[in-house]
Formats: structure tokens, C-alpha cells, sequence
């Protein structure tokens, strides 16, 4: 497998899956020789009405957010998304560049605020506007009380705040997690997470009913397998159980004061959608949209569910 770290500033396109024109790709440089790949495009048209930072879920990488991209600059926005550390085509943490890990979300803010500080602030024109799936959902939470005059308005995704279909309790089981974290095991798979890379199989999967996209992705992986990672580590997966259990807080829910939009799926079957939609009306400035029949990968969607997705952003940010 190739060494993400020397492909730290590259695109890639597969047929299907074009490259949209006019971009530019980079990286960022932190400490520890942290490389995060990043990628940045310009508004369809004359006028803009500022820059949206796209942040990634578990898993994903740039090329699969080509076809969002498009989509968002035609609305009349730049912008700006990026590899999260250990996984896509940024730095890669453990010898086994298979495994998704990372040692503490704290990592994540300093990736973000990285992006922020060196690209997004000097670089991509305000106002400038977050929308996050998953785990980019939950950073967005995370780092909100620290964006305040930063970030204009903020799109969740699908936030990871509760699983569901878990072994037991969350609570409970990040309590375990944190143990086999502290006697040696965190970098290690949680326990039936180490799956294929090169495919998911349509029937069963929890993502998307779109068949085509679904294909693109594993077309995507199967041509550039660097880009790919499996299962979480166990540090990853106690790490994001401590991230959502923070932002979880009442308190720390109502000190958000940058208007959040949750965009949500009746037919979620990784997170809890109604925790979500009560997250959302605990907040200060929060509402959501929750869209029949819609899965966790709302973006990746087939069109009857994206395309509502798409309009509630358009809506949305002024």
C-alpha cells in the first residue's frame, strides 16, 4: 500500500467520479510531522456568498465529497475540505495504516483549528460556514464555543452524539473502552469492526439506499486503496464516545451560540435520530430537519433525500 504522507497533495478522479475543475490541493505541516491534506475551490459564477468548510465523517476523504462539492459551488459557495488525520491522504498514526485511530480528539481540534488558521481565514472568502456529517459533525459541536467569531453558521449531518445498536448502554460501554484503553489496548480494533476496505456490499449496509453512489465509492477505493481505512482502534472509538458525552452536557449545548442547523434521517441506523433532534432543540439558536427514509450518509443519498438535504443548506445560510 502506498505511504499516504507522499501523497499528501494530490486529487484523484475515477470515471464516474470526475475531479471538479478548477481546484487547488495543499497540506498543512503541525507538530509531530502531522501532514493533513487539504483541498479548496472557488464559487460557480461571479458573485460569492462565502466559503464552506466541509468536514468529513469516519472513514471519508476528499474524492467522496466531489459530486457535494460541485453541488455547493454551484449554490453560489467556495469550498474548503480536508483529510482528518488518520485516514484520506493525510498522516496516517500507526504502523498499520488500516487502522482508524487517533489518541484523543483534542488531536482533531488541533487539525481543524490548522485548517482554519492557515487556510480557510487567509485564503477562502467570508462570511465562512461549517457543514459536517458524522464525526465532522460532532467536531463541529466540539470546537463551536471557540468559533464563535469565526464561523457564521454551522450544517450537522447526521451527528455522531448516539449510536445505536450498540452491545450495551453507550455510557457503559465507553466506560469499558476506556479501561482496555488504560491497560494497553487502545490501538488495537474494537472487536468485529476490521472489515473489507475494497467493498461494501449493497444489501445491508446502514449508509445509503443509492446503489450508483455507494458503487463510486468502492470504485473510488478500489483504484486508490491508500485512501482507505477499516475499523476504528478502541482509543478511537472511546475518544468520540468522551467528545459527545462533553458536548452532550446541557450546559455545554446551551453555550452554543452559532446557529446550527441539524439535518437528520428517519432511517439512521448508526445514530440515534430522535437524541439528535432533542440536542438540537436544547440549543440556543438550533433547529432541525428530519427527512423520511433518509440514511446516516444523508450527502450520499439517492437524490429524493439529498436533494432536500441541499436545499435546507441553500435555505439555511444566507
Amino acid at each position: 500500500m502506498a505511504n499516504p504522507n507522499d501523497q499528501a497533495e494530490q486529487l484523484y478522479g475515477v470515471e464516474g467520479n470526475p475531479m471538479p475543475e478548477g481546484g487547488h490541493c495543499g497540506a498543512v505541516t503541525l507538530p509531530g510531522a502531522v501532514r493533513l491534506r487539504y483541498a479548496r475551490w472557488g464559487a460557480k459564477g461571479n458573485a460569492s456568498r462565502g466559503t464552506i468548510l466541509l468536514l468529513h465523517g469516519r472513514t471519508e476523504f476528499i474524492e467522496k465529497y466531489y459530486e457535494t462539492i460541485e453541488d455547493l459551488r454551484r449554490l453560489g459557495f467556495a469550498v474548503l475540505t480536508f483529510d482528518w488525520r488518520g485516514q484520506g491522504a493525510s498522516s496516517r498514526l500507526l504502523s498499520d495504516p488500516l487502522k482508524g485511530h487517533i489518541e484523543h480528539f483534542d488531536q482533531y481540534l488541533d487539525d481543524l483549528d490548522a485548517i482554519l488558521r492557515q487556510v480557510l481565514l487567509p485564503d477562502c472568502p467570508p462570511p465562512h460556514y461549517l457543514v459536517g456529517h458524522s464525526t465532522g459533525a460532532l467536531m463541529a459541536l466540539l470546537s463551536a464555543p471557540a468559533l464563535t467569531n469565526r464561523i457564521d453558521r454551522m450544517v450537522l449531518c447526521a451527528p455522531f452524539l448516539k449510536l445505536q445498536d450498540l452491545p450495551m448502554p453507550q455510557r457503559y460501554f465507553k466506560r469499558l473502552l476506556g479501561f482496555l484503553t488504560y491497560v494497553g489496548f487502545g490501538r488495537s480494533y474494537v472487536p468485529d469492526t476490521r472489515g473489507n476496505i475494497d467493498r461494501l456490499d449493497f444489501a445491508g449496509n446502514k449508509l445509503t439506499s443509492d446503489p450508483e453512489r455507494l458503487a463510486r465509492r468502492n470504485a473510488i477505493i478500489g483504484q486508490h486503496r491508500h485512501l482507505a481505512i477499516s475499523g476504528p482502534t478502541i482509543a478511537w472509538l472511546y475518544s468520540a464516545f468522551r467528545a459527545a458525552e462533553n458536548v452532550s452536557r446541557p450546559e455545554f449545548a446551551a453555550s452554543i451560540k452559532i446557529p446550527a442547523q441539524f439535518i437528520l434521517g428517519t432511517a439512521d441506523k448508526v445514530i440515534s435520530t430522535p437524541f439528535a433532534e432533542y440536542y438540537a432543540s436544547r440549543m440556543r439558536a438550533g433547529a432541525h430537519l428530519t427527512i423520511p427514509g433518509a440514511r446516516h450518509e444523508i450527502l450520499q443519498e439517492k437524490d429524493i433525500y439529498r436533494e432536500q438535504a441541499l436545499a435546507a443548506i441553500d435555505a439555511f445560510l444566507p
